[in-house]
């Protein structure tokens, strides 16, 4: 890559500061977090509401709209709207719970992240707001009223946005230095009137004063100066000040709970954090400081935005206190930042032909930059309550993450959604560092080795799953990450890897390879189980449920762990170059592969310990019950497909280099032909000179690649289906303690409630593990070459090799987003808007999965997090690597 300005400011040092100081640190929901739950029986979503957000102080973090903080969320800054209708002010996002939509949590507002360099120099989203009343009640109502079976009732489907009666706000940012950020909202009124419309920007302090600690002993100040600056005094920061151009006036209150509003006491100060909103909304005078001081301030502007007019406001955040004329340069300087990000991305995508291509790829990575969120969770003074508490608090019944009091975190971490999701989950944040390192690797690297630091991972070495439960189970993905970084990042610094962050990873990993032997491999036996393992209802029951005296043996752990293995293995190689001890390590990695092989790799049969379906030709999930029996659960999912991506390909010329390993590993070649005949032929070198260790042998190959080639069961016509479409006139039905459940094939939102039912792994397209396939499809290519031909699609006579194969998938994935020859994208087919009205087709909203039957997007709809891998295929189809 080119050194780009931007490239350079990358260069400059791997951490969070410096020019990534400031960033979209925001999270845009704090409210209905496990963070902010002080309630008996850890009711999350009831106990802190949405209608309490804006008039309750939050304890462990901050949120707003299109909002940016400092590295640790100090000092906040976002936007308020008010369209003189509404009946609060538009201060965050809003949605419903998971116990109020008919499909989960689900996020009712429109807006897109359209730009953003990696230091955040320039960043740019937007957000729809309606010049209606905005239909809160209309929201909530139908989705009460509505079942698992019905389609979700978006905002669109309000009529709100009908006629083009709304405003498009973008909001931009443009770094003048490191410390000297440019503020610029540009408000369009889409509509054929003019439209009355309040603009808050809006300023304030995370809480950190009011719960008794001495940490922070100086309360800090905002001082307002003749409505155009606002002096910023915080004891960890050195002197700041916002300039705002044209405000009618500057407010002043304090970032302190609504006693009287919240829980019926009395204010210690007429101040509060929702004086605002009274203000504004009500018309209350007196709720704000006339002395212009506060912890919390904003500059309203009141503006009548003409029929198809725009207004715009300027501001400006700056180390810099003595600016004299703060906006004199302003658009020169703006403009310079706009260059530098273009000037960035041209070099990342010089490779990429298509501009359709080019939009959804800058805007991937835009939505990966966005969802970078200030993360703090100390669990063990969350668990006992702050000395100072401005409610009563009388303890838990219900402990989430009881056994995790270690757990301290305070960083920065890719979200995979700021809404739906607005905490780290390990095996998203996993997928998210391979996209996140094709133009930050430091960032990715960070990632990686921040949830393995002693204050994330358990003493015992288990991972911590995500926010709602840490004890759950994730996929162990991490060193297939860790390896997948490595190259990456080792591809851009000429060849040249950074060893020691592979070793420090690899310590850590092996920590946690030891808890899932210990943990997940009950009998012993080289079989593991796991539970949902992330792919929430795919299986017939919750696999998560503690069934009794029965023992679920899994085909995707079990995979799951010969992934593990062998990226253990390689990376151990690796270092091995540069540190010849860790041969030994990798000779352990090689020979419990082989273990794994030989287990699962056996027939699925009564008293057989394997997990290989002879008659189906697949790979199955199988329930030991207390009377000795074995009852094989003969569901065609991405269960049986995860073996699959168990493959590594060892050149021979790094064998040469490692003689201790390979003395060992042709030692065990020889002497345990049991083990050796159950990996692909060693002994036949594949192209240029390569060895393939993979868990299938030719002939198993071949028949998983025609069910995985089939677009009757996995191949839609935009990816890898969760489940077969077969068991859509083949449904699995199953019988457990008295209770008849079945697994049917179902495209697109789940119509049950496992796991929460807010996700559904029964047949719709999920980029994390198509991503996962192609991959494994392209190291199966590495070895073969095209010599090994396959069916593609199955059925249609159609020869092609491995390596076309691949491509061909990233394509049908790519295409979920491209127009087609009507001019609709798969994707956005939900409402009219997206595709025919002009201010809606140029945006991409990248969800969390996808109908496996036409391809539109269901769920999170901003969940670039692990979607964004859409930019990794991008680059890969074009560029062939």
């Amino acid at each position: 890559m080119n050194e780009t300005l931007e490239k350079k400011r990358l260069r400059e040092r791997p951490d969070n500061r410096g020019w990534k100081k400031w960033g979209p640190y925001l999270s845009e929901r704090q409210w209905g977090t496990v963070r902010e739950d002080y309630s008996v029986y850890g009711d999350s979503w009831q106990y802190f509401s949405h209608d309490q957000a804006r008039s309750r102080a939050y304890r462990w973090g901050e949120d707003g709209i299109g909002g940016l903080s400092d590295n640790k969320q100090h000092i906040c800054f976002a936007f308020s709207f008010w369209n003189y209708k509404d009946p609060i002010l538009k201060e965050r996002l809003f949605g419903l719970t998971g116990a109020e939509g008919n499909h989960g949590e689900d996020v009712k507002e429109l807006y897109y992240y359209l730009d953003s360099t990696p230091t955040h120099s320039y960043m740019k989203m937007l957000y729809k707001y309606p010049i209606a009343e905005y239909p809160y009640e209309k929201l909530l109502e139908e989705g009460r009223n509505r079942s698992k079976h019905d389609k979700e009732f978006e905002i669109l489907d309000t009529g709100v946005f009908d006629k083009g009666n709304y405003f498009d706000i973008y909001i931009e940012y443009a770094k003048a230095d490191e410390n000297d950020i440019l503020i610029k909202l540009t408000a369009h009124n889409r509509s054929k009137k003019a439209a009355k419309l309040a603009i808050l920007p809006t300023l304030w302090f995370r809480n950190t004063w009011s719960w008794g600690y001495i940490s922070h002993p100086k309360k800090p100040m905002l001082t307002g100066i003749a409505d155009s600056q606002v002096e910023i005094d915080h004891e960890l920061f050195d002197k700041y000040k916002l300039y705002l151009e044209g405000a009618d006036e500057l407010l002043f209150t304090e970032n302190e709970t609504n006693m009287k509003r919240v829980f019926g006491k009395k204010n210690k100060s007429p101040y509060v954090k929702d004086a605002f909103n009274q203000y504004v909304v009500e018309g209350d005078k007196k709720v704000v400081n006339k002395n212009d001081i506060g912890t919390k301030m904003a500059g309203l502007y009141e503006k009548e935005i003409p029929a198809g007019g725009n207004v715009e406001i300027r501001l400006r955040l700056s180390e810099d206190t003595n600016l004299s004329m703060p906006f004199q340069t302003y658009d020169a300087l703006f403009e310079a930042a706009q260059r530098n990000a273009d000037d960035f991305y041209t070099e990342v995508q010089k490779d990429i032909a298509s501009e359709e291509q080019k939009k959804i790829q800058r805007q991937a990575f835009a939505g990966m930059m966005w969802c970078k969120q200030f993360y703090y969770y100390n669990i063990k003074q969350w668990a006992d309550g702050d000395p100072e508490m401005p409610f009563d608090f009388y303890g838990r019944n219900f402990e989430r993450n009881s056994t995790w009091k270690h757990a301290y975190m305070h960083n920065i971490l890719s979200m995979p959604d700021k809404w739906e999701y607005p905490w780290f989950a390990a095996w998203d944040l996993a997928f998210h560092t391979v996209t996140l390192a094709k133009i930050d690797a430091d960032f990715a690297k960070r990632q990686l080795a921040v949830v393995l630091r002693e204050y994330y991972m358990h003493p015992n070495g288990q991972i911590p799953a995500y926010e709602w439960n840490f004890s759950d189970v994730n996929p162990p993905v991490h060193a297939w990450a860790t390896w997948k970084v490595y190259e990456i990042d080792k591809k851009q610094n000429g060849g040249k890897g950074d060893i020691k962050f592979l070793e420090r990873i690899f310590h850590k990993l092996l920590l946690n390879f030891t808890w899932w032997v210990n943990q997940k491999d009950e009998a012993g036996n080289n079989i593991f189980g796991g539970g949902f393992l992330g792919l929430d209802n795919i299986g017939v029951f919750d696999r998560n449920a503690q069934l009794p005296n029965m023992t679920l043996q899994q085909a995707d752990a079990t995979g799951w762990m010969a992934i593990f293995t062998l990226n253990m293995l390689r990376i151990s190689l690796e270092i091995a170059l540069e540190r010849p001890v860790y041969q030994d390590m990798a000779s352990k990695f090689f020979e419990h592969f082989l273990h794994i092989a030989a287990a699962i790799n056996n027939k699925m049969e009564e008293g057989n310990m394997g997990l290989w379906d002879e008659q189906d030709q697949f790979y199955y999930d199988k329930l030991n019950t207390p009377d000795g029996k074995t009852i094989f659960l003969k569901i065609r999912s991405l269960v049986g497909l995860i073996p699959l991506c168990a493959v590594e390909v060892i050149h021979e010329d790094l064998l040469e280099k490692l003689p201790e390993f390979k003395v060992r590993l042709e030692w065990v070649l020889k002497n345990r032909p049991d083990l050796a005949s159950l990996i692909s032929r060693w002994h036949e070198p594949g192209k240029g000179e390569t060895h393939l260790l993979s868990l299938l042998r030719g002939h198993r190959m071949k028949m998983v690649l025609k069910r995985l080639f089939d677009e009757d069961e996995f191949l839609s016509d935009y990816g890898i289906r969760s489940l077969s479409k077969f068991h859509e006139e083949n449904p699995y039905d199953f019988h457990l303690n008295g209770e008849d459940l079945t697994v049917r094939y179902t495209p697109a939102e789940s119509d049950l409630s496992i796991m929460g039912g807010n996700s559904n792994w029964r047949g719709p397209i999920w980029f994390p593990l198509n991503y996962l396939i192609i991959d494994a499809l392209h190291k199966y290519s590495q070895y073969y070459g095209d010599d090994y031909e396959v069916e593609y699609p199955t059925g249609t006579g159609e020869i092609t090799t491995i390596s076309e194969s691949a491509y061909a998938i990233s394509a049908r994935l790519i295409k979920i987003f491209e127009r087609n020859a009507k001019g609709i994208r798969p994707s956005l087919t939900q409402n009219k808007h997206y595709d025919r009205e002009e201010y809606f087709k140029d945006y991409y909203l990248f969800y969390e999965y996808f109908n496996g039957d036409n391809g539109s997007g269901c769920g999170a709809a901003h969940q670039t997090g692990w979607t964004g891998l859409i930019a990794d295929l991008i680059e890969e189809v074009n560029t062939g690597k």
